[in-house]
């Protein structure tokens, strides 16, 4: 499945002023996306919609008949998506009437389904905004001794008494501008957070979201998954879980526990990203390969999301093109599924300085900003390289999801047949081939800032598992600097 995230705070084709309000820079709207804009999205293979930032969060603007935050418990102007204030009402700036705003999100629902899309939207399971009183109690946090101390720099006249422990587990009354000081940890000891929680999911699944990417897993215990997905699909057997979870040792944990995807963030994420900025071998894929074993198929492969800086960003890859072999690892070495951060097609680099969030290689979350790269496009003019990017996705795309061979086909790693060689750099390209129905195969992903002629050689264990009469040889191909190319092999 290719997972489409898309911060529709951010959507849209406006100006924005660095560090602008509501009042000047306005925000993208449920309505935004139209049925032409979902026909597009359906070109990149989408099979889902991750809505980012959907659920009503902790902001500087003004609404009225919704009480305002504290200014100086909000990161931005617009508020960061995670410090959510009202589990049971959407965003207010997304809504084009104020008092209409559930409705548009649910017509949004209906329009994705009608796209042949699934809907999913954030889960935050850990921490909620500090001024969230009015669901939960004393009993769903964790009471410091004495009073909060938040940073100076805030200039905050906030009272919270006794202060409540910070969601990222700062279990002391003075957390840092580093911290996560704008949101207090949720208490999983206590059972009424379990019930309260899972009030939450019901609802939402009632407007008819599909799935929920969950926010920091780690944090909250994996029981209470495993409890809240199996009572939630006994009624409702349809519904699908990704989770945002980091360390490659946990992954087996949340697995069990009933997630259907997992982002692969220290394995391949991290792997493709030190490869593409030279920093390791191209071969060391192979070990997080091998380290993954039979949870392959529950991967959720990725190369930027809100978190990480843009791929085609100065701190990463330095261009869309230059991010093709990293693609093509992700989308065609297994069958994992994969996640697409919405201007990334058309190598988005995300070198604004936007407000709270300055020039950092990312896409602000903070803000009230919008995505040049994504502007253009619903302007119909891209330029010719973000144009020569995204017809390079939509093939890509289309041809992980819908040709066998890498939809459904077995892997088989080329590396270890495959060493150092005046042919063949194992610390700039990775081989591997993909077989399905008698049919196979090899790919070259090329990490170098230079064309190569490579030799590979195709061993006969590799036909043999994919049960092909072929006899092992040997292939000549030429990669072009910074890309990757495809070799039938079947005969």
């Amino acid at each position: 499945m290719i997972v489409y995230q898309l911060l529709l705070r951010a959507f849209g084709n406006r100006a924005c002023v660095p560090g602008g309000s509501y009042a000047e820079n306005g925000s993208g709207k449920f309505n935004d996306i139209s049925d032409e804009v979902l026909l597009k999205l359906k070109k990149l293979s989408v099979g889902a919609v991750w809505y980012t930032g959907v659920i009503s969060h902790a902001t500087r603007t003004h609404w009225r008949t919704i009480p305002d935050s504290d200014p100086s418990l909000v990161k931005g102007e617009a508020g960061s998506p995670y410090a959510v204030r009202n589990w049971f009402d959407v965003d207010p700036a997304l809504a084009v009437n104020l008092d209409n705003r559930m409705a548009e999100f649910e017509a949004l629902v209906e329009r994705t389904h009608k796209a042949g899309m699934k809907v999913v939207i954030d889960f935050v399971p850990n921490h909620v905004s500090r001024q969230y009183h009015s669901y939960f109690t004393a009993e769903n946090f964790y009471p410091l001794d004495g009073p909060l101390h938040l940073p100076e720099s805030l200039h905050s006249s906030y009272v919270e008494n006794p202060a409540l422990a910070t969601g990222n587990d700062i279990f002391h009354t003075r957390p840092s501008e580093n911290d996560w000081y704008d949101t207090v940890k949720l208490n999983y000891g206590n059972r009424s957070t379990w019930s309260k929680m899972l009030a939450v999911l019901k609802f939402w699944a009632d407007k008819g979201v599909d799935g929920f990417r969950c926010d920091m897993v780690e944090l909250v215990p994996a029981e209470f998954f495993s409890w809240a997905f199996g009572t939630l699909r006994a009624t409702r057997p349809g519904l699908f879980f990704i989770a945002e979870v980091y360390g490659k040792d946990n992954y087996r944990k949340y697995a069990d526990a009933g997630f259907d995807l997992l982002y692969d963030k220290s394995g391949f994420y991290d792997a493709l990203r030190g490869i593409v900025r030279g920093e390791r071998p191209a071969s060391c894929l192979t070990r997080e390969w091998q380290f993954l074993d039979d949870l392959q198929p529950r991967m959720l492969n990725f190369l930027e999301n809100h978190d990480e800086q843009r791929l085609a960003s100065d701190w990463f890859a330095g261009s869309g093109r230059a991010g093709f072999p990293a693609l093509a690892v992700s989308l065609l070495f297994n069958t994992a599924s994969f996640m697409l951060y919405f201007g990334q097609e058309f190598g988005e680099r995300g070198m604004e300085a936007e407000g709270f969030s300055r020039v950092d290689g990312r896409t602000s979350i903070y803000d009230y900003c919008c995505v040049p790269s994504v502007r253009r496009w619903l302007a119909d003019k891209l330029t010719v390289e973000e144009t020569v990017v995204y017809k390079e996705y939509c093939r890509l795309l289309r041809i992980a999801t819908a040709d066998a061979i890498f939809s459904k086909g077995k892997t088989f790693d080329l590396m270890y047949v495959n060493p150092a060689s005046g042919h063949f750099d194992p610390d700039r390209q990775f081989a591997w081939m993909r077989g399905y129905a008698g049919s196979a195969m090899a790919i070259v992903a090329n990490f170098a800032d230079t064309p190569v002629d490579v030799e590979v050689f195709l061993p006969q264990a590799a036909f043999d598992y994919f049960g092909m009469p072929v006899r092992e040889h040997t292939v000549h191909v030429h990669v072009n600097a910074r890309d990757y190319t495809r070799i039938d092999v079947s005969r």
